[in-house]
């Protein structure tokens, strides 16, 4: 249950978008499990979102969530207000080998746009559950390829409502890391792909997707990757041979078809956390750190969550 509320819609800004208290978060993720936001704040348009960061005060926690494919939303809930960015956000259009789009826009649909416009290399995008903004704020990545290698700029408001257009390197972009604050709000990124035929483009992005398919359970309670792979010089560290991967830690240490209350490890991907049907967010969160634990004491590397894990315990 959401603790008892402290901040009320009628407290906030006035906006053009949309308020609404006690929202839930849990059902609307990929996880089907979580609390609630204490004030959901759908703006309507950039303008409307600067001017209710630069009017809201300091004290009130204002927190960004894209689709939550990747997120674990605590069983107590989001104090304060959380933003999510709607279909206003989500326009992509290309011109040349370049492509604009918004941070609501979902990954895999701005691959496909790419590809009817003959621009190649952002393939990759329709392998990655979530949106741009999501894939701007971890340099989201898959089958070699990393959103900084088609990046040009992203644009995001700060909380006082500024706006900043900033290149891969300001942005201190690496594996599934950047260093952009934690209080920017992604609402744009620009890409440049490569001239190509549309037709082959397209066939990577059905090879991907097949892959894809025939790997991860998709159609499970899930998110990306639970974990980050470990770097090189962590492997080094342990003694462990170069590129292996954090599945193969997790089966190492017998995580593959490991349970925690209604959470499991999937038994096709042993780096992939799924809710069977009943697990609460707690359920999720104790499964990854009991295999931290497992490979930390096993195998001598700790293993970074990729999942991002929010909010308030029950």
């Amino acid at each position: 249950m959401m603790p008892a509320s402290t901040v009320h819609a009628a407290v906030l800004p006035a906006v053009r978008g949309r308020y609404t208290e006690n929202a839930p978060l849990g059902e609307v993720g990929w996880f089907r499990a979580g609390g609630r936001a204490e004030v959901l704040f759908k703006p309507e348009d950039a303008e409307d979102l600067a001017d209710f960061l630069r009017q809201c005060p300091e004290e009130i926690p204002v927190t960004v969530l894209g689709v939550l494919s990747n997120t674990i939303v605590r069983d107590g809930g989001l104090k304060g207000v959380v933003v999510r960015l709607g279909r206003e956000f989500a326009a992509i259009e290309t011109q040349g080998d370049v492509v604009a789009a918004g941070a609501a826009a979902l990954d895999g649909n701005v691959a496909m746009a790419a590809a009817n416009a003959g621009v190649g290399g952002l393939e990759f995008l329709s392998g990655i559950p979530g949106t741009i903004g999501g894939a701007l704020r971890m340099n989201a990545g898959c089958y070699g390829a990393e959103t900084k290698d088609v990046l040009v700029s992203a644009r995001a408001i700060d909380r006082q409502g500024r706006i900043h257009d900033m290149t891969p390197e300001q942005m201190g972009m690496t594996y599934r890391h950047s260093a952009v604050p934690e209080d920017y709000i992604f609402i744009k990124a620009i890409f440049r792909g490569t001239p190509g035929d549309a037709e082959s483009i397209k066939s990577h992005i059905a090879d991907i997707k097949a892959k894809r398919a025939s790997t991860q359970p998709i159609r499970e309670k899930t998110g990306g990757s639970t974990f980050a792979n470990p770097s090189p010089q962590e492997l080094e560290g342990a003694g462990l041979p170069q590129g292996t991967k954090a599945w193969q830690l997790i089966d190492r240490v017998g995580g593959r078809g490991l349970r925690v209350g209604g959470a499991m490890m999937s038994e096709l991907h042993a780096n992939f956390m799924i809710n069977t049907g009943t697990a609460t967010a707690s359920d999720l969160e104790s499964l990854g750190e009991e295999l931290i634990r497992r490979v930390r004491e096993q195998a001598g590397v700790t293993l970074r969550w990729e999942i991002r894990r929010i909010g308030a315990a029950a």
